[in-house]
């Protein structure tokens, strides 16, 4: 039964991550939103702070199937790699989440990466208004040049050969 469910998700992340919805708000060739999170609890930065670099965003949700196939593979394919080059930046934002819940979570998974706060969906609401898992890729000049909402491994690798290409 948990491999029909498994397979559902992922069936419907294809569908949702190929699908044109009215709930996404920033497209690709668009300006980053203006917005500060924190980056460990109690200090605050800015995206601009990372302008220079090459920036992912993934918003999920501890709760979401997709979101937990995804971020396995996120951290193996995308985050070992590149974690240690100062030209990246990764952020993952727990829609509706706070640390309360986020750092057993984290710690649970093995996740090394930064797994923050959105609570209220304050930044997840500059993007969109539904649907995760969410992936932004932001240039060094702080525009959007790579979007995806659900998961699939066919996306995820174009994901990772755009990462991989930007960084050489």
């Amino acid at each position: 039964m948990k491999k029909i469910v498994v397979c559902f998700w992922a069936l419907l992340g294809t569908f949702v991550s190929h699908a044109q919805d009215n709930f996404t708000h920033i497209k690709t060739g668009d300006t980053v939103p203006s917005f500060s999170f924190e980056l460990t609890e109690g200090k605050t930065v800015h995206i601009s702070d990372y302008k220079g670099r090459l920036v992912l965003l993934n918003m999920f949700a501890t709760w979401c199937p997709p979101c937990n196939a995804e971020l396995p593979e996120v951290q193996k394919l995308i985050w070992a790699p590149h974690k240690n080059d100062p030209r990246f930046a990764f952020f993952v934002f727990g829609r509706e989440e706070g640390w309360e819940k986020l750092k057993p979570f984290k710690e649970k998974k093995g996740f090394d990466f930064p797994i923050l706060p959105d609570e209220g969906r304050k930044i997840f609401s500059l993007f969109a208004s539904q649907n995760i898992p969410r992936n932004f890729l932001i240039d060094e000049n702080g525009k959007i040049i790579y979007s995806s909402t659900g998961y699939s491994a066919e996306e995820l690798q174009e994901l990772v050969d755009l990462i991989n290409t930007r960084l050489k």
